[in-house]
């Protein structure tokens, strides 16, 4: 799908923790069929904007729309019912359950029928409908490194756990995706794999927020790259064009022309 108007747009975003400004007037827009990465130095602000669209934290100025309406997000149960979706850097996987069971964890499905009488927790649960699903999202994903549903997590390598983290948010039915440094300890072949992954949640049309440190990985794989330095937006440049240094120089001095977020 390719990248139209803006999908979500957080505008003007401060928070401040104490006496800490972890963010100041922070501008980001993200738009369907793109990937957005999100760069700078430790403490810059990425991990705390994050949160605000993920719900985790309440700004304390500004305001968040999608598709032009008003969004209202209190609590993380509000962003995953807006259809945001976020793979923190801890994945949050069950290492004893196979994928399948992953990617339903807190909403299993159970047979329904006759058993529909029985209270939800008797209820046996629709073990073949959830890995029938399990496989759809993955194959929406192309995720050819991994065959098999009913293999446990803690089997997995990293690349695929990170793809399983992925399948789980795109299952949801989500339209934005943020992924917190996806490629972290990973090996090249590894990280490969996630990339791939990356470009397929791209081609499906989803609104990408890609936060990483390599910033090898953020030029193989993002459409613009929006640099925050002391909890600001410097820059936002087009990932063709921009040149590496570029983006350093923005990340350490906070050079480089300043692109309209929306």
């Amino acid at each position: 799908m390719p990248p139209g108007d803006t999908h979500l747009l957080a505008e003007n975003i401060s928070k401040r923790f104490g006496a800490i400004t972890a963010l100041s007037r922070a501008s980001l827009a993200l738009r369907r069929g793109e990937v957005t990465g999100l760069v700078g130095d430790n403490g810059a602000g990425k991990s705390t904007l994050m949160k605000i669209v993920a719900g985790v934290f309440a700004p304390d100025q500004g305001r968040m729309s999608l598709d032009g309406a008003p969004l209202h997000i209190h609590n993380p149960a509000d962003a995953v019912n807006a259809g945001i979706q976020t793979v923190f850097q801890d994945l949050a996987l069950c290492e004893n359950l196979d994928v399948s069971a992953n990617l339903f964890l807190g909403y299993e499905q159970t047979v329904g029928g006759a058993m529909r009488l029985l209270p939800r927790v008797l209820r046996p649960l629709a073990a073949l409908d959830m890995e029938a699903k399990a496989r759809d999202a993955l194959d929406k994903l192309d995720v050819r490194t991994l065959k098999a549903v009913r293999a446990k997590v803690g089997a997995l390598s990293g690349g695929q756990r990170q793809a399983v983290a992925i399948a789980r948010a795109v299952r949801a039915d989500s339209s934005v995706v943020l992924l917190d440094e996806p490629t972290a300890a990973l090996g090249v072949a590894q990280t490969a794999q996630v990339l791939d992954v990356v470009r397929q949640l791209r081609a499906n049309g989803h609104a990408v927020l890609y936060i990483s440190h390599n910033l090898q990985d953020v030029f193989a794989v993002c459409d613009n790259i929006a640099v925050l330095r002391h909890g600001a937006i410097v820059g936002v440049w087009p990932a063709a064009s921009a040149s590496a240094d570029e983006i350093v120089a923005a990340i350490t001095h906070g050079r480089g022309p300043q692109r309209d977020a929306a």
